[in-house]
C-alpha cells in the first residue's frame, strides 16, 4: 500500500480507536510516517500477548472480524461464566486509571463478540496491572455509535491530511512521535491548528 492511499478498504484494528481517541496526531505519525518501523497496533499487541500467552493457559486468546463494522482484532481474554462472552483488556496503567479510550476499545471487543454471536455483549472488563483491580464496563449505545464514528474517521483519514494538535498538552510530553509532530513550531507556524486548544500562542522554546 503505497503512503498516499487511505484505508477505506483496509478493516480497523480495536486497538486503533484506543489510540486514535488518545492523540488523533500520534495515530497519524505513527501510521502514514512509520515512525516506529511498523503499525503500531501490530508491535503494541504483539508485545503484550507474548508477554501473557505463557502463563499457565488461562489466557485464551481469540482473533475476531467484522466487514460489517471495519473492524478486526485479537481479544485478550474471554470470560463465558454467566454463558455470555465478556471480553477483558488488560492495560498496564501505572496511573492506576483506565481512560475513554479504553473504554472506546472494550466497546469495540463488545461489538466485534456481538457480531459474531450473534447476541448483545453489553459489558466489558479493564484489567489494570498497576493495581491488579479489574472495572466493569457498561457498553451503551453511546459507546457503539463512538465506535463507529472512530471507525469511520480513521478509514477517512489520509496522507497529508494531518490532524489539528490536541487540547491537553500533558499527553505531548514524552510521546514517541513528538519529533515529527512539533506541536509548539506547528503552533506558531500553522496557528489554525492550535486554535481552540492549549497549544494556541505557543512558540518553540516553550516547555509543554
Amino acid at each position: 500500500m503505497t503512503a498516499g492511499s487511505s484505508f477505506k478498504q483496509e478493516l480497523v484494528y480495536v486497538s486503533a480507536l484506543n489510540e486514535f481517541t488518545y492523540c488523533p496526531r500520534r495515530y497519524y505519525y505513527q501510521r502514514f510516517h512509520d515512525e516506529i518501523g511498523e503499525p503500531y497496533e501490530l508491535i503494541d499487541g504483539r508485545s503484550k500477548h507474548d508477554g501473557v500467552a505463557r502463563r499457565g493457559g488461562w489466557i485464551t486468546e481469540r482473533y475476531f472480524r467484522s466487514d460489517e463494522l471495519g473492524l478486526h482484532g485479537k481479544i485478550d481474554l474471554i470470560e463465558t461464566d454467566d454463558g455470555t462472552p465478556t471480553p477483558v483488556e488488560r492495560k498496564r496503567a501505572e496511573s492506576g486509571e483506565y481512560y475513554p479510550s479504553d473504554e472506546l476499545q472494550i466497546a469495540g471487543y463488545c461489538m466485534l463478540l456481538e457480531d459474531a454471536i450473534g447476541k448483545p455483549v453489553n459489558v466489558g472488563y479493564v484489567y489494570l496491572y498497576s493495581t491488579d483491580t479489574r472495572h466493569p464496563i457498561r457498553i451503551t449505545d453511546d459507546h457503539r455509535t463512538a465506535v463507529r464514528h472512530v471507525v469511520e474517521r480513521i478509514e477517512q483519514l489520509s496522507f497529508g491530511d494531518v490532524p489539528t494538535l490536541i487540547d491537553n498538552r500533558s499527553k505531548c510530553e514524552a510521546c514517541s512521535a513528538r519529533d515529527y509532530c512539533m506541536p509548539a513550531e506547528t503552533a506558531m507556524l500553522a496557528p489554525e491548528m492550535a486554535e481552540g486548544t492549549e497549544w494556541e500562542g505557543a512558540r518553540p522554546e516553550d516547555p509543554s
